[in-house]
């Protein structure tokens, strides 16, 4: 049961509502829960278009309203207000206003909550929760009127498995206002003092994207209360701090911005300069790490803040991440392992879009799930686990923060990915970085992180995993991605030592190897593309990809297709004339390998790439993965052992600081 007061809470406000300061509809969804989502000019005065639905903006005052079917509008008044419309509901069940209450009863020492409403006109205040199954049930209601702040006391005990806490404002006779609303701290078996964060973001060439992030953080004010510094750890060859603007962002910092410009490292070799920085400092008890290309949700650094605070041990808290050109689209929520085959992957459902369906109509969302690690475009990592663990691995870019995440939990220390905190991010939905450069950083940091923290003999299934992707890329001609993953394994038989050396010199190697490989050359201009031997390949595509190969039928065609790649002969129009252009999506592993020369679209659609049969080639570099495959199996324990004495030092701060020699100054 709730208690109803009308008294203003005192206590610390753990999440505050919060609407969009971008006029952007594909946002609200967000943030606001509307009968209809949808866009229209305004040519006239608003109240005229009778019949009309939707969010809109308002070419007057710039205004983010919402027409309804009367006519009348409702409107973001600012950060913190919203206007309801007389005979209207609007509810606040959403991504960013609902409170995940199950997430606070797993892990944080708060028992009770505080949602403190403060309104302006005579309505309804209606509370309710969710449980794990996503049944709605209403907690509570308040009638009101005038300028009042309304106060409910919110139980935590109820949310085992999941459940969110929400409410709605509904209008009578007359508009209805909320000036602003808080979910505050209630009863807790903890008073923690209120921390502080250092952040750091790792940039290589995305300065327009960086120099917003930095400009957004710091328009905000509260925020920046509780922040120590923002370190800036520039990679790239075209610097942040020659873009126009920069210096006016700068100076709004209150010396708070420090850039720092280093030798490309990575994303790992940034992120350690960062938490080292933030180390030495000594002020701040988090880092937080933010990737460049995003946008955030600058609320979402309070909560995560709010989050760590009440904590009844040291966690790491994630925020999750949004599509940044799809913006109502949550691309990943939960992320985890499986253990056999040693991979990431996510927990959830992935590409939710909120504009089709909300908070309250999707019954998963109410479910909590428990992340095993989060990615570094946001996570907030306790400066006393970094002082006690070291920093990342040095991996250059993919599996440090998951690495991190696993370190952390044979620490003791927990991941959570906290709804409500969020970023919009650049997605991989338009990549596909296991053919390219990345190939080799792919396969060689999962080995890694496999002899650190793989619970199997061997590693379990991750070898024969490992050679399946080799063997689908052979076939698919992408000879490329597998001379790379083939280094990715010579790397690992070599041992730890050159880890910290091979950060500076791998990627320069990486790409020399990449240029002998013709398929991995871009053709950009069509109009330089080679002549199609089928002008219409639609057919004879289909005519495979409707019979992808399955159970006993997958073995004998692996041999025979494998064979022919092996010992087939290579046609003499092979380097001049594909068979067909495929586009990205078509480009299966079990409809390429039936060609000898094909065109494939990237992911991107920007280029294709030209694909070639190459059986002497083939062969090679299909001998080296099966040798490699018994190599590290047979080494597998040796490696382990060696692996995980040189853990420490391999994390540690000094030998991250002669790494850091070949960097620069800070600015």
């Amino acid at each position: 049961m709730s208690k109803v007061t009308t008294q203003p809470s005192a206590r610390e406000a753990l999440q505050r509502v919060i609407f969009p300061k971008e006029h952007d509809p594909d946002l609200l969804p967000l943030y606001v829960d509307a009968d209809f989502w949808g866009t229209v000019p305004v040519y006239e005065d608003a109240g005229t278009k009778a019949g009309q639905r939707g969010f809109i903006h308002d070419a007057t005052d710039s205004a983010v309203v919402r027409l309804t079917e009367r006519g009348v509008v409702s409107s973001i008044e600012g950060e913190r207000g919203f206007s309801v419309p007389q005979e209207s509901r609007v509810s606040f069940g959403t991504y960013f206003n609902a409170f995940p209450a199950s997430y606070w009863q797993k892990w944080s020492t708060v028992q009770s909550v505080e949602l403190s409403v403060d309104t302006r006109g005579t309505g309804l205040v209606i509370v309710y929760r969710s449980n794990a199954r996503g049944v709605v049930q209403r907690v509570s209601s308040r009638a009101v009127s005038g300028e009042q702040s309304t106060t409910f006391d919110l139980d935590l005990t109820l949310f085992g498995d999941g459940g969110w806490y929400w409410f709605d404002l509904v209008a009578e006779h007359e508009e209805f206002a909320l000036v602003e609303a808080n979910w505050f701290a209630g009863e807790s078996t903890a008073t923690p003092t209120a921390p502080s964060a250092s952040v750091a973001i790792t940039t290589f060439n995305r300065g327009t994207y960086c120099l917003q992030l930095i400009r957004d953080i710091f328009a905000n004010t509260t925020v920046v209360n509780n922040l120590d510094a923002v370190y800036v750890i520039d990679q790239g060859t075209e610097k942040l701090s020659e873009l126009e603007g920069f210096a006016d962002v700068a100076a709004a910092s209150g010396g708070k911005l420090v850039v720092i410009e280093q030798a490309n490292l990575g994303g790992s070799g940034g992120f350690s300069r960062g938490m080292h920085e933030t180390v030495t400092a000594g002020n701040s008890d988090f880092v937080l790490l933010l990737d460049d290309d995003i946008a955030i949700e600058a609320e979402s650094i309070l909560r995560a803040l709010k989050f760590a605070q009440y904590q009844a041990q040291r966690t790491i808290v994630g925020g999750h991440m949004f599509d940044m050109y799809d913006r109502s689209k949550l691309h990943a929520f939960a992320e985890g392992f499986t253990g056999w085959n040693f991979m990431w992957g996510s927990l959830s459902p992935n590409r939710h879009d909120f504009a089709q369906s909300n908070l309250r109509q999707t019954k998963w969302l109410h479910r909590r799930i428990d992340s095993e690690y989060n990615g570094w475009w946001m996570s907030l990592i306790p400066v006393s686990l970094v002082k006690e663990m070291g920093y990342s691995l040095p991996m250059f870019i993919k599996w440090d923060d998951a690495e991190f995440a696993l370190r952390a939990r044979d620490h003791g220390v927990k991941t959570v990915s906290l709804p409500g905190a969020a970023v919009w991010h650049v997605s991989w939905v338009d990549k596909d970085d296991t053919q390219d450069w990345q190939a080799f950083f792919h396969a060689r940091n999962r080995l890694v992180a496999a002899l650190l923290h793989s619970r199997h003999a061997k590693g379990g299934g991750l070898g024969r995993h490992n050679f399946a992707i080799d063997f689908k890329h052979l076939l698919s001609m992408q000879y490329f991605a597998v001379a790379a993953r083939l280094d990715a394994y010579k790397s690992v038989l070599d041992g730890p030592e050159g880890l910290h050396e091979d950060i500076r010199t791998r990627m320069p190697r990486v790409r020399q190897l990449a240029a002998a490989h013709p398929e991995t050359m871009p053709i950009r201009d069509r109009s330089t593309a080679p002549r199609l031997v089928l002008e219409s390949g639609i057919s004879e595509m289909k005519r495979f990809s409707r019979y992808a190969p399955r159970g006993r039928g997958l073995g004998t065609w692996l041999v025979k297709t494998a064979l022919s790649h092996a010992f087939g002969r290579s046609s003499a129009n092979d380097d001049r004339e594909p068979e067909l252009h495929l586009a990205f999506e078509d480009a299966r592993w079990w409809v390429v390998p039936n060609f000898r020369s094909v065109l494939v679209s990237n992911a991107e659609g920007s280029a294709m790439h030209w694909h070639r049969r190459d059986p002497r080639l083939f062969r090679s570099l299909l001998w080296r993965s099966i040798t490699s495959y018994f190599t590290l199996r047979r080494r597998w324990a040796t490696l382990r052992r060696d692996y995980r004495q040189a853990l420490p030092t391999l994390a540690s701060a000094e030998e991250w600081q002669k790494t850091f020699a070949a960097g620069g100054q800070a600015k």
